[in-house]
């Protein structure tokens, strides 16, 4: 069509009366195959320059929920899910999601084996959602006494498609249904079937489509100020004023480049603390910085050799993406501050990820990373596939090696992976297994753990109840988990960590859920972690030798897990997961008598504009000899949000961390005291008591009318106390201002 209408969500213009229709929605999740309880009629049709979506979506007087809530934030709201695959491979798709209200959640949707969880007794998906892209598209909706109703255009210039003339989009739609918990789908979307997006719909016959040049241009300036104490008084330093600005240019219909230069890559919340249970595990945190978030669905592959967050702080980086024909593009070259690098050398990334398109929703892929600095440097090349077998099943590998030099010497090590899954609706299987050579190095990329072999097999079977019924589904599974060290795994040993659970889920009619399960686990001692560890031996008090630290062979545990979750209540939610049982203290490598962990999330929302969050996290080791803490951390967190418009807010964040690690004892030795020895002295420290109260509050006011144009104004202080939770003596650590202001320039 040639019209053009005013998105305001009242559907009423004369375009929309001969607009493409889809209805006739069936339910997804948790019980595929059955009618949708709640009818949705979804509306389509396209101009030259931009394509529309008209929603109607019907629901009983008062069940809708909806809040003014900010960008990618409405999981506790009603909303539909508007799927586009634009080259139409059945592989990923762009998502541009709604609430009631017309906000906005952006991303990207792909195929994925479907995965049981202990958080997930709804129900598993055969897709991963990833909502750090943010595209520009308009939004507007409106609660009626029939459901809600929203309008949503989508410009050309913000996608990618293919260069043909007339073309066919693969096309699905989501629903959650918040008052029932429910999932739906336009399509019949059965689990039964490796792919998601292969049981789509299409919109077809596309023609005469104008995406014009593409050319977004968005300066930037940043201003900070830092502040801590100087001798008698509190005082700012380090201010700083930096300009920037990034360049999008779509060079074709399918390719886009982007370019950057002394991007602001600050945050504007502090992350969220984040409990590290294994002390050899690294902790992932996710990417936020909106020039690498642009196309960052194709940097990914079957183990993630490519995590951006590698890259600290880039002076100047550029990116190519896109697809070419039946082969998605990916190229990334960055340059990072020589102030992040410990040799004072410029560091340069340049990673690069092919990925081609076989028959049925299969792939065959190449990964190619390079990290230079100064005379150093790590390579990385791996190759990877995926099948789909018949429906059901569907194999992942992935194979590669690195070359890494260092200090003059250089190292080649291998990698493997492999997956292998069966997506069945009442059965079905994860089978899977990794390695990575001790001389393997992915300095681009996030192993989370190396020099390690990992397999697991987690079989699960499903049992829907009848339609209406108390219990809507019950799932059972088993997971049997083994790491090695890489070299023990080549001589064929017995895991060094081998864990059994057994998972029990309950998924409620209204949306509650509950699930439970039998942690047993084993965990053999690993020197790595005790190398300067050493025993003061004493007889009545008093020291008579220091003897290496050896620790018991191994540790058996034994956990019980449980979880609970409500439904998305009109204005409160909440889920808590509880795990008790003697489990390992890796501080002192011992069995606890019990060991504690407590997750708990709250969310309140008495208005459409203000929300609460509460987070309260526990962690505590209780010794086995007499019963005493070991170990402790709290963390409370607090976030309010006042959303005064859809694109103007106020937040405020405080966090508590608590933390106590006792004096470390040998509970093989009568609990005499561990020392620790310094090689660079040759002294041996004894262990001893550590505590902390950390206190932590940010504000920010955000403007964010659209991806690219935003104001923040933002202040963080850091403060601590002697006492935990006494707020009487807190001590001002440091704190800080920033000023951001960012305009995004279309042509």
């Amino acid at each position: 069509m040639e019209g053009d209408v005013n998105v305001d969500g009242v559907l009423s213009e004369a375009e929309w009366q001969s607009a493409g229709r889809v209805s006739g929605f069936s339910q997804y999740l948790p019980a595929d195959g059955r009618p949708a309880e709640d009818s949705t009629t979804v509306l389509v049709w396209y101009s030259p320059y931009a394509i529309y979506f008209g929603i109607r979506a019907y629901a009983p007087p008062g069940a809708v929920r909806a809040t003014l809530a900010d960008r990618d934030k409405i999981e506790g709201d009603d909303y539909v899910r508007l799927l586009v695959d634009t080259f139409n491979d059945q592989r990923q798709t762009y998502v541009f999601s709604v609430n009631p209200l017309g906000v906005q959640a952006d991303g990207t949707l792909r195929d994925a084996a479907q995965r049981t969880s202990l958080l997930q007794a709804s129900g598993s998906t055969t897709f991963t959602l990833d909502l750090s892209p943010d595209y520009v598209y308009e939004s507007k909706g409106r609660v009626t006494d029939k459901g809600y109703e929203v309008e949503v255009r989508v410009p050309f210039k913000s996608l990618r498609y293919q260069p043909d003339e007339v073309q066919t989009w693969g096309f699905n739609v989501i629903r959650k249904v918040q008052h029932s918990g429910y999932v739906d789908t336009w399509t019949q979307v059965l689990k039964d079937n490796a792919s998601f997006l292969g049981q789509s719909g299409k919109l077809e016959g596309l023609q005469g489509l104008r995406r014009g040049l593409v050319l977004d241009v968005t300066p930037e300036t940043t201003y900070g100020v830092v502040g801590s104490p100087d001798v008698d008084k509190w005082q700012y330093t380090g201010q700083r004023v930096e300009v920037g600005g990034t360049v999008r240019w779509g060079i074709t219909n399918n390719l886009t480049l982007n370019a950057t230069a002394n991007p602001d890559f600050s945050q504007i919340e502090a992350d969220a603390a984040r409990i590290q249970y294994d002390p050899r595990e690294e902790i992932f945190i996710t990417e936020k910085r909106p020039f690498f978030l642009d196309g960052i669905e194709l940097f990914s592959s079957p183990t993630r050799l490519v995590y951006t967050r590698r890259m600290v702080q880039p002076v100047g980086a550029a990116k190519v993406t896109g697809k070419i024909k039946n082969t998605n593009v990916a190229f990334l070259s960055a340059a990072d501050a020589q102030s992040v690098s410990p040799t004072g050398d410029t560091p340069f990334f340049n990673i690069l990820r092919l990925r081609q398109d076989l028959s049925r929703q299969s792939t065959l892929g190449l990964v190619y990373t390079d990290k230079i600095v100064g005379s150093d440097f790590n390579r990385v090349v791996a190759a990877d596939g995926r099948v789909v077998i018949g429906k059901l099943y569907d194999l992942t590998l992935q194979g590669g090696a690195s070359v890494t030099k260092s200090g003059g010497e250089s190292r080649s090590a291998p990698m493997w992976a492999m997956r292998f899954d069966r997506n069945g609706r009442a059965f079905g299987f994860n089978l899977s297994a990794r390695g990575y050579h001790p001389d393997f190095q992915a300095q681009s990329g996030f192993l989370g753990r190396t020099a390690i072999a990992r397999a697991n097999f987690t079989p699960r079977y499903t049992i829907y109840g009848e339609e209406g019924g108390l219990v809507e589904t019950w799932t059972g599974s088993v997971s049997l988990d083994g790491i090695w060290k890489y070299r023990r795994f080549t001589e064929a040993k017995l895991p060094d960590d081998a864990r059994l659970h057994l998972n029990s889920g309950w998924r409620f009619r209204g949306g509650w859920s509950f699930s439970h399960s039998v942690l047993r686990e084993s965990f053999r001692f690993d020197e790595s972690l005790f190398t300067n560890h050493y025993v003061e031996r004493q007889e009545n008090g008093v020291a008579v030798d220091t003897v290496k630290f050896v620790g018991q062979n191994r540790i058996p545990n034994l956990d019980f897990l449980f979880t609970f979750a409500t439904p998305r209540f009109q204005k409160f939610g909440g889920n808590i997961l509880f795990v008790i049982g003697p489990d390992t203290d890796f501080f002192e490598w011992t069995q606890t008598k019990s060991t504690m962990l407590i997750f708990l999330n709250m969310d309140w929302r008495p208005t459409q504009k203000l929300r609460f969050d509460i987070d309260y996290t526990h962690q505590q080791y209780f010794r086995q000899s007499d019963g005493s803490t070991s170990f402790r951390r709290m963390i409370p967190r607090f976030k309010v949000e006042y959303q005064l418009t859809r694109a103007l807010f106020i937040r405020l964040v405080a966090e508590y961390q608590a933390f106590l690690l006792d004096a470390s004892r040998d509970a093989l030795n009568n609990g005499d005291p561990i020392l620790f020895f310094d090689p660079g002295t040759g002294d041996f420290v004894r262990s001893v008591r550590r505590t902390s109260n950390d206190f932590r509050v940010d504000w920010l006011i955000s403007y964010r009318p659209t991806p690219g144009t935003v104001a923040f104004f933002g202040y963080g202080s850091s403060m601590t106390e002697p006492a935990s939770f006494r707020f009487r003596q807190l001590e001002r650590l440091n704190d800080g201002f920033f000023l951001k202001l960012s305009y995004l320039i279309r042509s």
